[in-house]
């Protein structure tokens, strides 16, 4: 059978599906959370959600209290995810240069199918809320999201060898992201509607099931892994030796102004994935609270709504790339960002809150990852995928944490605080490009370095 390279409907599909079980999730913590605070069902007509607006009501207050406990409960799930994950994405993404990166796409699909079909376990028999925190430590054992992504951009970057092709193709896989995200997002509210959680979880998990016969029967694996099939197969001790050998060399063997630059560029992406993350992990608590109330369906409006910022992000990459230095258009995404956060801490009303002026903040993340992917050599591609994919499970655990824990504690008195909050945080990463941008340091200069140490490779090879 015959297998092909094209690695995106892979990733359409598990993107459906997750984006259409994760605000699923939350709302599914916070019905239940409510049902126990209130010792009744949870209601939800045309309109609005069960929501209390009259801020001297003693419902308000428990009101207040779900949203509380909702979002330490989130946080707390998040952790119990991350931590595994972590090292599984380190080690697996890093090795896909020796192995392929084939297996950083299975791994993570299978552990959501089991994700998926446990969800509809606990939905259906109305199991306790706790078993959801095994449920997130087996999906962290198979590496999560990170792994997934990590994966899927190496395999990209792999197969590309052209600099601005690779910009451009990976800036799809975000649009991808983007639009498929929202497009669930937008089905998640009829799906709860129509069918309920339980079954919402079963077409996810199907999802899932094809997503792995795609990849096993389907898919062929990176060029890499040819020259290493042969190989004996190594042990868990060694595999992390070499591992953690690899990513050291990254850096080791690397020009001074090169590894300085890769540093920077990491920390560039992991502050202000920090701020994304953060900022937008409290949507969906926001719109359920008042002054805003919204129910299932306006909160898959909301979700939907950044399928226009995808699009208008990758038009925006796409465009600006023929004209613009790499760093020019990290500055206008992240300008972008600043100005949506800062609108939608005083969005009071549905309107409003739908204009929230976002539309280039997805900008940043593909083309950061493009500038890392294009400094380094062909045989180093996992190696910097690794320490992205570590890096975003770190700070968007972390992130969401500290967001979380922020939001419930200023929920009361001031419930957009955290948008503000994320806008300023923005102002780190904007200042690490400032000084690059001062000191005339750019991806393009230090991509000359990369042919150069290729040259001197295959000159040593023979």
């Amino acid at each position: 059978m015959r297998k092909v390279l094209c690695v995106e409907p892979v990733i359409f599909i598990y993107i459906f599906a997750s984006s259409l079980t994760s605000p699923l999730v939350q709302q599914f913590i916070y019905r239940r959370l409510w049902e126990q605070e209130y010792n009744s069902t949870f209601v939800s007509d045309t309109n609005v959600s069960h929501c209390e607006q009259n801020k001297s009501s003693p419902a308000y207050i428990k009101q207040k209290e779900v949203q509380e406990k909702a979002s330490v409960f989130n946080m707390q799930l998040d952790l119990t995810r991350a931590i595994p994950s972590l090292i599984i994405a380190f080690v697996i993404v890093a090795n896909g240069d020796r192995q392929g990166h084939k297996r950083s796409l299975v791994l993570p699909s299978m552990g959501a199918l089991i994700s998926g079909i446990s969800l509809t376990a606990i939905s259906y028999f109305s199991l306790s809320l706790s078993v959801l925190f095994a449920v997130a430590f087996i999906t962290g054992l198979f590496g999560s999201i990170a792994t997934f992504l990590g994966g899927g951009f190496a395999y990209i970057a792999e197969e590309c060898h052209d600099e601005k092709q690779k910009t451009t193709r990976i800036a799809v896989v975000d649009l991808i992201f983007g639009v498929v995200s929202g497009l669930a997002g937008l089905s998640s509210g009829y799906f709860l509607r129509g069918i309920g959680f339980a079954w919402t979880f079963v077409i996810a998990s199907l999802l899932h099931v094809i997503n792995i016969i795609y990849m096993v029967f389907f898919l062929e694996d990176t060029v890499g892994i040819s020259q290493f099939q042969h190989e004996a197969p190594v042990s868990w001790k060694e595999l992390l030796r070499e591992t953690f050998s690899g990513v050291y060399m990254l850096f080791q063997t690397a020009p001074y102004k090169k590894r300085i630059f890769i540093i920077l560029l990491l920390f560039t992406f992991m502050t202000y994935l920090f701020t994304a993350l953060g900022g937008s992990s409290l949507f969906t608590l926001y719109e359920l609270d008042e002054p805003l109330c919204w129910n299932e369906v306006y909160i898959g409006y909301g979700a939907a709504a950044s399928t226009s910022i995808s699009l208008t992000s990758f038009l925006g990459v796409y465009l600006f790339s023929k004209c613009l230095k790499d760093i020019y258009i990290v500055f206008i995404g992240m300008f972008s960002y600043i100005g949506g956060m800062i609108m939608a801490a005083f969005a009071k009303t549905t309107l409003l809150m739908f204009l929230v002026p976002s539309l280039f903040s997805f900008m940043p993340i593909p083309v950061l990852r493009s500038m890392l992917s294009k400094v380094v050599l062909p045989g180093e591609q996992g190696a910097v995928f690794a320490c992205i994919a570590c890096l975003e499970v770190v700070t968007g655990t972390m992130s969401i944490s500290v967001f979380n824990i922020l939001y419930a504690t200023t929920v009361a008195w001031f419930s957009g605080f955290n948008f503000l909050l994320s806008a300023g945080l923005c102002l780190i990463p904007l200042s690490v490009l400032c000084w690059l941008l001062c000191t005339s340091w750019n991806g393009e200069d230090l991509a000359l370095l990369v042919p150069e140490e290729v040259s001197s490779l295959e000159s040593a090879d023979s």
